[in-house]
């Protein structure tokens, strides 16, 4: 007797449910093997993300249901554009600025499968299988990506590999504060709100933190709170000599993004 609906037969590898026949009667995909949309590798089950490259692939969900990527999608063309090109922006300064967002093991050159700052990251590359690597490691391997990929101008290619960034982090937990900076900068290119959330969890560990309030300064200004941008600012300014005299980890990689951001508080204040 052949399977109906949920029972028996082949599992889909798309949605999980069983069924038979060359394609999926609940969701209609391919009863067969399934493959990375952009690098061609074997995918696991019904797997949300490529671990050879990282690429979204077709029915991947992401908080609770809307795709992080296509809500963001949306956003550059709605009303929420300013806020949107206000993070793109500070990501590209601190790129340019040459500020090593993670701490390199090795040379600057790409390794283990890095695509060069320019390329395309989901393309030609010698697979690096993010599985085998420790939950945090796996999270600075892709933020390092997407930073790289926002450094190209690749806006496309930075939103693909965003959520999976942020979710690494988020499995990663506990974070230091260097970790929680990584998060806050990702979640600003789709979510400032949750971006500023974040932030806050680091001035609750540190109240003075120099990354902590320009980054939250920063999305305040992507959501159009000015009052509560100066505040941050303005605390920023007060503890801005002590602070980056402080011996901290995330300071010591991040040093040229404080130099930024205290430009950029004053830039600001100045006109207040």
């Amino acid at each position: 007797m052949s399977a109906q609906g949920g029972g028996g037969g082949r599992k889909c590898p798309q949605c999980g449910q069983s069924g038979t026949g060359k394609f999926c009667q609940h969701c209609g995909a391919p009863m067969g093997e399934r493959f990375c949309i952009q690098c061609g590798a074997k995918l696991t089950g019904p797997a949300r993300f490529c671990t050879q490259c990282g690429a979204a692939q077709p029915g991947a969900k992401v908080g609770g249901g809307a795709s992080r990527r296509s809500a963001a999608a949306a956003t550059v063309g709605g009303s929420n554009a300013p806020w949107w090109i206000a993070g793109i922006a500070m990501l590209g300064l601190i790129l340019v600025v040459g500020v090593t967002m993670v701490k390199p093991a090795g040379p600057a050159a790409p390794a283990g499968g890095m695509p060069p700052a320019g390329g395309n990251p989901a393309a030609g590359q010698s697979a690096v299988d993010l599985s085998s690597m420790s939950p945090r490691e796996a999270a600075d391997r892709l933020f390092d990506r997407v930073m790289r990929t926002v450094s190209a101008g690749d806006t496309a290619g930075a939103l693909a590999f965003q959520p999976m960034a942020v979710q690494a982090y988020q499995g990663a937990e506990p974070l230091d504060l260097d970790g929680l900076f990584h998060q806050a900068l990702l979640e600003a290119l789709v979510d400032p709100q949750a971006a500023l959330a974040t932030t806050q969890r680091m001035l609750a560990q540190e109240p003075d933190h120099i990354l902590a309030l320009g980054e939250a300064a920063q999305v305040s200004l992507q959501m159009g709170d000015t009052t509560q941008a100066e505040e941050y600012y303005r605390h920023l300014v007060r503890v801005y000599d002590a602070q980056f005299a402080r011996n901290l980890v995330e300071y010591d990689g991040h040093r040229n993004i404080m130099v930024e951001m205290k430009s950029a508080a004053d830039a600001f204040l100045a006109g207040r």
